[in-house]
């Protein structure tokens, strides 16, 4: 007989007794039985795979038992504590690797979850590795979530969080799976706000880069109903992001604090970018104009490559950091325009040398990612620039999937599914927007079919790309080559769709973004119309047809929809009188069912309603049509 048959012959007896030692009333048996349990499960590979014998054994273990072994092994002075801790935290993490998922939302694991979170302070540094496990464990569950945030006092993690990066993770998966759930986000606002100030205390005189990444992911992902409303932690994390943007950071440091100021500028909007962008020197050395002029660099220099990245394991990482560093840039530019336009240049928090650096840095880079969207968009959709939508259609079943015939892009993601490319297109939009630079809008009519492309493929389930859209419209629109392509790629259509349905129910509620996308839209089409010297085409009276079916109630509608009506019957009087007496005459109920939506609306627009001068003019264009 070999070593091993002995051994798998004895093993029932070997469980049976652990068994009766587990259920013994003497606290010294059962302990022998724990450690005879711990044994057996590290030596025997059979053992840990036959499932219905491990649930038996955690069957027999007693749970009180366990928080005593907790209990008394957090008590220093209390002799053989050290042992008795880390048995008991021993045998949890082992049984917590070999039951099934389901099994650690037990009763018996998530209860352990206060003492575990106390027993950090006495562990050893081994032990103390398992119970971080155990807790990422159990917090990656609803349940487990749901009582870890029960916990009072986080002080033994927290101090120790500067060293051990599991503890950030911990939180995160416990506040995440728990803000769903909870029936008082004023406890987990309250605990999340006091728990990221100890943190930021922890790690003082830290390069504090897992404390920068772990609030990056966190502040994203996080309802803003659980988010501190003015942090004071804030100003602190914002000087952690200073040290490391001026001591020539590592591509990790890089990454971290890309990520953190993104995610603290979009998470306290009233608050962060004064912290970010204002500093008292204004020179050279300026925090904002530094950090701006890196990340503009980073996207110049990482743009040449991330083609060929797509489908590379590193893409989610780079394209994470990518996304973060575009976003920053737009609330700079954001913030930027506010600032010119309340402020005096005398109080600007900018020298005019480094604006015109970073005017020009900005413009560089914008053209480079105009670049990079037209060369991922022909790899994802189009096959080439200009090609015609029919011939995109041809797919070809691969062992990899069903792929475009003319698509070289992401084996996991489409370009309209890809944050990176939301966060590349709204920076492009608003600097488009923004700043006159008519080679920069030349360049970006090329983009024309990607516009478009990504405006109809958009909804409320997906990336949106709508608003973002418009913005880059109202730039490139200025342009007559702009206007042009814009009808070409069927961009009338497309937005009086839009815009028929976001309006053709005014009585429902819309979104205030529903209805400023209503508005955008207009201020898009109404130059084009006044710009059309060749007659309206036959298509553009579409939108007459649509609106004449609009259902607007006499009373009740909010002020942002009455602005974008009125905005709309705007352009729809700008496209009568363009087009031609004949064309009008086939038209003449629709005018006087739009001129009818007019006068209601003029029921409820107040005479001191900035808007009431632009609807008398709509009421004397629409009633001089109806007299033709």
């Amino acid at each position: 007989m070999t070593e091993n048959t002995r051994s798998t012959a004895s093993q029932p007896t070997d469980v049976n007794k652990i068994r009766s030692l587990l259920k013994a009333k003497d606290d010294t048996q059962r302990f022998v039985g724990l450690a005879l349990l711990k044994s057996l499960l590290d030596s025997s590979e059979q053992l840990r795979q036959d499932e219905q014998t491990v649930q038996g054994l955690w069957s027999s273990l007693s749970p009180k038992f366990l928080d005593r072994l907790l209990r008394t092994g957090s008590k220093p002075s209390t002799q053989n504590s050290k042992e008795m801790l880390d048995l008991a935290v021993s045998v949890l993490y082992i049984f917590s690797i070999l039951l099934p998922d389901q099994a650690k939302s037990d009763a018996k694991f998530i209860n352990r979850i206060p003492l575990l979170v106390n027993a950090v302070l006495y562990s050893s540094e081994d032990t103390t590795k398992l119970i971080l496990q155990l807790l990422h464990t159990l917090a990656s569950s609803q349940q487990g979530a749901q009582e870890f945030i029960k916990v009072e006092d986080f002080s033994s993690l927290t101090e120790i969080a500067p060293s051990h990066a599991q503890v950030l993770d911990i939180f995160y998966f416990a506040w995440l799976n728990s803000m769903t759930t909870i029936e008082d986000p004023s406890t987990l606002v309250r605990q999340i706000d006091d728990t990221i100030q100890s943190l930021v205390s922890s790690f003082t005189g830290t390069d504090a880069v897992t404390l920068l990444e772990f609030l990056g992911y966190f502040l994203r992902h996080a309802n803003s109903s659980i988010l501190p409303q003015h942090p004071k932690w804030l100003k602190v994390v914002v000087s952690y992001i200073q040290n490391l943007v001026t001591s020539r950071p590592t591509p990790e440091a890089r990454a971290a604090y890309t990520n953190a100021t993104a995610s603290i500028l979009q998470a306290f909007p009233s608050e962060a970018p004064k912290l970010v962008f204002i500093d008292d020197k204004k020179d050279d050395k300026a925090f904002s104009y530094l950090l701006i002029n890196l990340l503009l660099i980073d996207i110049r220099s990482s743009a040449p490559t991330l083609l060929e990245q797509l489908n590379k394991p590193e893409y989610p990482k780079v394209s994470t950091r990518l996304t973060s560093a575009f976003d920053v840039i737009s609330i700079f530019i954001g913030y930027l325009v506010q600032c010119l336009e309340d402020e005096s240049m005398e109080t600007f928090f900018m020298t005019p040398e480094n604006l015109l650096k970073l005017r020009k840095g900005i413009s560089e880079t914008m053209s480079l990612t105009a670049e990079y969207l037209r060369d991922r968009w022909d790899a994802s959709v189009a096959g080439a620039m200009g090609l015609h939508p029919d011939a995109r259609t041809g797919t070809t079943d691969t062992s990899a999937g069903v792929h475009h015939t003319l698509a070289w892009d992401s084996m996991r993601d489409n370009a309209d599914d890809d944050m990176f490319i939301l966060s590349a297109v709204r920076a492009l939009a608003l600097w488009l927007r923004e700043e006159e630079n008519d080679i920069l809008r030349k360049e970006a009519t090329g983009l024309m079919d990607m516009f478009m492309d990504l405006y109809k493929s958009s909804s409320q389930h997906k990336l949106d790309f709508r608003s973002p859209v418009l913005v880059a419209l109202e730039g490139v629109t200025t342009l007559p080559k702009g206007r042009e392509l814009l009808l070409a790629n069927e961009g009338w259509t497309i937005l009086a769709h839009d815009l028929n349905s976001i309006l053709q129910h005014a009585s429902q509620t819309w979104g205030e973004q529903e209805v400023a996308r209503a508005t955008d839209i207009v201020r898009i089409l109404l130059p084009i119309v006044e710009q059309e010297s060749n007659g309206v085409p036959e298509a553009w009276m579409d939108l007459i047809t649509s609106v004449a079916a609009w259902d607007v109630p006499d009373s009740g509608l909010p002020p942002q929809v009455q602005e974008a009506v009125i905005s709309s019957l705007q352009l729809c009087c700008a496209v009568l009188v363009a087009a031609n007496r004949g064309m009008r005459q086939r038209y003449k109920h629709s005018i006087a069912a739009i001129y009818g939506i007019a006068s209601q609306l003029a029921k409820q627009v107040s005479q001191d309603n900035p808007e009431r001068e632009m609807l008398e003019d709509v009421l004397a264009t629409l009633g001089s049509l109806t007299q033709e």
